[in-house]
């Protein structure tokens, strides 16, 4: 027998074209970073950790596509092309992560999961924790991220070890134990 969160997931697997058009157009009009009540996707918030108690919150962000590529330089000879250079350590769910933790100084990112996407911008909802609230402090499940500061900036979250190669474990992997222990060779 299967639940409804098994038909939530099938959903988002492939999602109506106009319903997501709606949203999109809605969220380009909207702020970069918007306090949701609810999580648009209840399945995989609930499987990242999200409850519905006070001292969580969901934030949609919203990122701009592209702009990996450098600005070519306009003045002056160079002696080398220097636009084609891109910058790829991070990926857009991990960016979104930190954006919002400096958005949101008061609260931790405990998790994220992409929502959408158009020509122009990515869209993220982000859970993120108040570790003050007497709610988190007394939950079990949710107590230990009292003792861990911005996880995102440190590269902690779902989405920033995978962006840094650690989801899996070989001793060949010049990510492990540290890029600088591998000469910064890693990535």
């Amino acid at each position: 027998m299967t639940g409804m969160y098994h038909y939530l997931k099938q959903a988002w697997r492939n999602p109506s074209r106009e319903l997501m058009q709606e949203r999109l157009i809605q969220w380009r009009a909207g702020d970069a970073f918007t306090v949701v009540d609810k999580p648009l996707r209840l399945d995989k918030a609930r499987m990242l950790g999200y409850k519905a108690k006070k001292g969580i919150v969901v934030v949609r962000v919203r990122l701009k596509r592209g702009g990996r590529k450098r600005s070519r330089h306009t003045h002056g000879r160079k002696s080398r092309k220097q636009y084609v250079r891109k910058v790829l350590k991070m990926n857009y769910q991990w960016v979104a992560e930190i954006r919002a933790s400096k958005r949101f100084l008061n609260l931790e990112v405990l998790n994220s999961y992409p929502v959408g996407k158009d020509g122009k911008y990515y869209f993220f909802e982000v859970i993120m924790v108040d570790p003050h609230k007497a709610e988190i402090q007394s939950d079990k499940e949710l107590a230990w991220i009292i003792n861990h500061k911005k996880r995102a900036e440190r590269g902690l979250t779902s989405a920033a070890r995978k962006s840094r190669g650690l989801r899996s474990r070989s001793p060949t992997l010049k990510v492990r134990p540290s890029l600088r222990a591998w000469n910064r060779q890693g990535k």
